[in-house]
C-alpha cells in the first residue's frame, strides 16, 4: 500500500547522501519533497503540517548540525516523527478484570467489519481466549449468515438468535449475548454492529444504544485503509458520535495510497490496535507504529517476520534440519517439508516485502508467481522416495515420467533439480562456516521457480566479476533463477540509499 510513498521518501533521502553538511536550504528542499509525497499519499493536511514542522525544528537543531552523518540523522528524525503520527507506542487490547471482555466493532458498511470480527476471534483464540461472536448487524442482507460462516472457519461460537435481513432488535440481541456468554463462560464477546454507506444519525444512534446496553471494554472503529481523504471525516464522526477507544485498519494489502493509516491516529487521538493485511483469517496482526514506520521508509520489518517464522516453524524440526545441514544430508524431501512450513506463514510476497530494502526489488515481487510453489511441490511429489533422497539417480526416463506425473515439462524438472543442487552446495558452505551472498533477489524466490517475468525472458550473463567470492555468489544466484544486480542498480545497499 505504501509503495509510492516509500519510493518517494527513499529517493528524497538519496539526494542528501553527498552532503557533508546540511544547510537550512538543503533541509527545506528535503521537506518540500516529503510534504509533496505525504499529500500525494492522501495524508490529511493538518497531519502533514504538524509532521513537517516537527521534522524541520529538529533538523535545524544541534542533533543534525553536530552529527557525524547529518543525512542519516535526518532520516532518523523522519522515522521517529512517523512513529509519533502513527500513534507512538503500541497499545494492547484492554481485557476486563471480570470476564467476559466486551469488544464492539463499529464502522461504515464495506469496511470489512464482519470478516474482521472472525479474524479477531481467531487471533484471540490463538492467545488462549474463548471468544463469542455476536450477530448484531441485522440490517445488511445475509450479514448474520456471513458471520456464521466466518465463525465456523475460525472455529469459534456465534450467537445469532435473529435471522437479520432487516428484522430483529440488535440492542436486545447484544444484551442477550452478554447473558449467554456469562452462562457459558466465554472470556471475550465480539459484537458485530451494522454500518451504512455513509455516516448518518440512524447508524450512530443504534451504535450508541448498543454501547449503552453492553458497556463495552473496547469500541474499535474499523476503517478501510483505501478510503482516502474522506477517512478523516469518517474517523472524526465515529470518535465524536460513538466514543471509540481504538482503530483497526483493514485492506492494508490494497494498492491505494494509504493516507488513512497515517492520519487516523493523529486525527482521533486513539491508537491503531490491529491491521488486516489480506483475505485469509490469519492475515491479521497487532499494529506496531515503529514497525510500520520502518516499512514505509523501506527499512523492513524483521521483528514481525521473525514472529511469523516462530509461529510456523517447529523448534524440534529446525534442530533436525540444522543437523542435516551440518552432516550434508539435506534432501528433496527436506526441501518439500520446508516449503510446507513456508505455506503456514502465508503469502511469500508479504513476507519478502518485510525484508530491508524490499522496495529495490518491488518489480520482482510483483512479477513473482506464487503458483510456482504448487508446481514445485507437484514435481517433488511425483518422485519416488529414493529419487527424493538421491537426485543423482534421475536419468532421462525418470525425469520424463516425473514431468508427465506433475503436468510440467522436462525442462522444468531439470531446472528444479539444478536449483536444488546449487542450494545444497550453498548449504554445505554455510554448514562449514561460510557466508554466501546472493545479491538482487532472495534465495527463496529463486528456489521456488522464479517469477513470471523471469520465465518469459532470461538474461544471459555478459560478464563475470574478477573477485572470486563475488563471482561464486553471482553463479549461485543465476543457478537459483535470480539475476544478480550490480551495486549501481541497487544504490548503496542501505534502506535509504545512504552509505552505511
Amino acid at each position: 500500500m505504501f509503495g509510492n510513498l516509500s519510493d518517494r521518501l527513499v529517493e528524497t533521502f538519496k539526494n542528501l547522501r553527498t552532503k557533508g553538511k546540511l544547510s537550512p536550504a538543503d533541509i527545506d528542499a528535503t521537506l518540500r519533497e516529503i510534504r509533496r509525497a505525504l499529500l500525494e499519499a492522501d495524508v490529511a493536511l493538518e497531519v502533514v503540517k504538524l509532521f513537517t514542522t516537527a521534522v524541520r525544528d529538529r533538523a535545524l537543531g544541534d542533533e543534525v548540525s553536530k552529527a557525524l552523518n547529518p543525512a542519516q540523522q535526518v532520516v532518523q528524525i523522519v522515522n521517529e516523527e512517523l512513529v509519533k503520527i502513527l500513534g507512538g507506542e503500541q497499545r494492547k487490547l484492554s481485557l476486563a478484570k471480570q470476564p467476559p471482555t466486551v469488544i464492539m466493532l463499529a464502522g461504515l458498511q464495506g469496511a470489512g467489519k464482519t470478516t474482521l470480527a472472525g479474524k479477531l476471534a481467531k487471533w484471540l483464540k490463538d492467545q488462549g481466549q474463548t471468544p463469542l461472536l455476536v450477530a448484531a448487524d441485522l440490517q445488511r442482507p445475509n450479514a448474520v449468515n456471513q458471520l456464521q460462516v466466518v465463525g465456523e472457519r475460525a472455529g469459534v461460537s456465534v450467537f445469532a438468535p435473529e435471522p437479520g435481513n432487516g428484522k430483529g432488535d440488535p440492542v436486545r440481541v447484544s444484551k442477550d449475548a452478554i447473558k449467554h456468554a456469562k452462562q457459558k463462560q466465554f472470556s471475550v464477546v465480539i459484537v458485530d454492529t451494522a454500518g451504512r454507506l455513509g455516516v448518518d444519525e440512524e447508524m450512530m444512534g443504534q451504535a450508541r444504544s448498543i454501547s449503552k446496553a453492553v458497556d463495552p471494554d473496547e469500541i474499535l472503529f474499523v476503517l478501510d485503509a483505501m478510503l482516502g481523504q474522506d477517512a478523516v471525516n469518517v474517523a472524526k464522526a465515529f470518535s465524536d458520535g460513538v466514543g471509540i477507544t481504538g482503530v483497526v485498519l483493514t485492506k492494508l494489502d490494497g494498492d491505494a495510497r494509504g493516507g488513512a493509516a497515517l492520519s487516523v491516529a493523529s486525527i482521533t487521538g486513539k491508537p491503531i490496535l490491529f491491521s488486516s493485511t489480506g483475505e485469509g483469517l490469519d492475515a491479521f496482526e497487532p499494529f506496531y507504529p515503529d514497525r510500520m514506520a520502518s516499512r514505509i521508509l523501506d527499512m523492513g520489518d524483521v521483528l514481525t517476520l521473525i514472529e511469523q517464522t516462530q509461529k510456523a516453524f517447529d523448534e524440534d524440526e529446525a534442530k533436525v534440519l540444522a543437523q542435516k545441514l551440518a552432516t550434508e544430508t539435506f534432501t528433496l524431501e527436506d526441501f518439500l517439508d520446508q516449503m510446507q512450513q513456508l505455506r503456514k506463514m502465508g503469502s511469500l510476497k508479504s513476507m519478502l516485502a518485510m525484508m530491508p530494502g524490499a522496495g529495490q526489488m518491488r518489480k520482482q515481487l510483483e512479477n513473482f508467481d506464487e503458483r510456482e510453489i504448487d508446481r514445485t511441490e507437484a514435481i517433488i511429489r511425483s518422485m519416488t522416495p529414493m529419487e527424493r533422497r538421491m537426485p543423482k539417480v534421475l536419468n532421462g526416463s525418470r525425469r520424463l515420467r516425473i514431468a508427465k506425473g506433475s503436468g510440467v515439462t522436462v525442462t522444468e524438472v531439470n531446472s528444479l533439480v539444478n536449483r536444488f543442487e546449487q542450494a545444497a552446495k550453498m548449504m554445505k558452505t554455510v554448514a562449514r562456516g561460510g557466508t554466501p551472498n546472493l545479491p538482487g533477489m532472495p534465495v527463496g524466490m529463486g528456489s521456488f521457480g522464479g517469477s513470471k517475468a523471469a520465465k518469459s525472458k532470461t538474461k544471459k550473463p555478459t560478464s563475470k566479476s574478477g573477485n572470486p567470492a563475488k563471482r561464486a555468489a553471482e553463479e549461485a544466484a543465476r543457478a537459483l533463477g535470480a539475476q544478480p544486480v550490480s551495486d549501481s542498480e541497487t544504490g548503496s545497499g542501505s534502506a535509504f540509499g545512504l552509505s552505511k
